[in-house]
């Protein structure tokens, strides 16, 4: 792939592109696996001295996967936006993002099958932001190393926003909106839960609520950390864990067959563009179907 940058200080050319989020292992590639550097038309090296105005251009090697160790699926994907950069999908409930040794077809390999059909120049399966496997909705790819490392970048500086849905049971008062900071660990009787504990990491979630049907509360949620099971988690900590979800003592009373969590908004700002980007998903099938049985039984008892 080609990119152009215009030199606004008089510097090296490793020095322009480390700017522009070039790092060394790619600036190596960039060296000595097929790629090309460029000034104002004419092959040049890593140290040349550029100008202001100058015109740097990149040529990164393409991403073959040549293990094969990611088998493509043909499974299609709802894809929610696509550029030459990056791509947005629905994830559903019940598929894990990425191989392991229980799953084997998953969201990767189904984008692995895709990139393939489509004959793209790269056909390594970038993901940047992923999901659990009985969480649904959006979920963020990079379609090449360059931009995967761009948006790295921003998830460090946690300016890469994601917003959930839940859908949480619990006794008590629960407030309209909060905020929950309770560090999460692993306990020392388990290799998957996690819990609330002394010696774990600092978490942070917000929330507000959107709907309430008795002690059952639709919550809108902003994660401020990246913990796993850090929604889960601390809405159990609250006394209010997610519908479905039976790890964490989450009611299995209204027939969803997960947890009811769903990620219905993503922000980025889109590197190449130069443009922040906002996508948006609806509520899935099984929220829509708990809260249509709720407001069918508000009806009844109005009548």
């Amino acid at each position: 792939m080609r990119f152009e940058f215009i030199v606004d200080q008089r510097m090296k050319v490793k020095n322009l592109l480390k700017k522009h989020d070039i790092s060394k292992s790619l600036l190596a590639k960039i060296k000595f696996a097929g790629g090309d550097i460029q000034v104002n038309g004419v092959r040049q090296n890593a140290i040349f001295l550029v100008e202001i105005g100058d015109r740097v251009t990149i040529d990164i090697p393409s991403e073959e996967d040549v293990t094969g160790s990611l088998a493509p699926v043909d499974v299609p994907l709802d894809i929610v936006y696509e550029d030459e950069h990056f791509m947005i999908i629905e994830k559903p409930y019940g598929v894990a993002s990425i191989p392991s040794s229980l799953h084997s077809n998953t969201i990767a390999n189904f984008v692995k099958a895709y990139y393939l059909q489509q004959n793209y120049e790269n056909k390594r399966v970038h993901i940047v932001t992923r999901l659990d496997k009985d969480t649904s909705g959006l979920m963020l790819f990079a379609k090449h190393g360059y931009a995967h490392a761009r948006l790295d970048k921003q998830l460090q500086a946690k300016q890469i926003h994601k917003r959930y849905y839940a859908l949480v049971r619990g006794a008590g008062h629960f407030e309209e909106t909060g905020d929950i900071i309770a560090p999460i660990g692993r306990p020392d009787d388990s290799i998957i839960t996690r819990g609330v504990t002394k010696s774990g990491k600092y978490a942070h979630t917000s929330y507000k609520v959107v709907q309430s049907w008795g002690d059952v509360y639709l919550v809108d949620i902003q994660l401020h950390t990246g913990r796993t099971h850090q929604i889960r988690v601390h809405f159990a900590h609250i006394g209010f864990p997610l519908l479905g979800d039976d790890l964490y003592g989450g009611s299995l009373d209204y027939g969803i067959e997960r947890q009811a969590l769903h990620c219905h908004r993503l922000e980025f700002f889109n590197p190449f563009s130069e443009k922040n980007l906002v996508l948006k998903s609806t509520l899935p099938a099984d929220f829509k179907a708990i809260i249509d049985s709720f407001q069918k039984e508000d009806e009844a008892f109005d009548k």
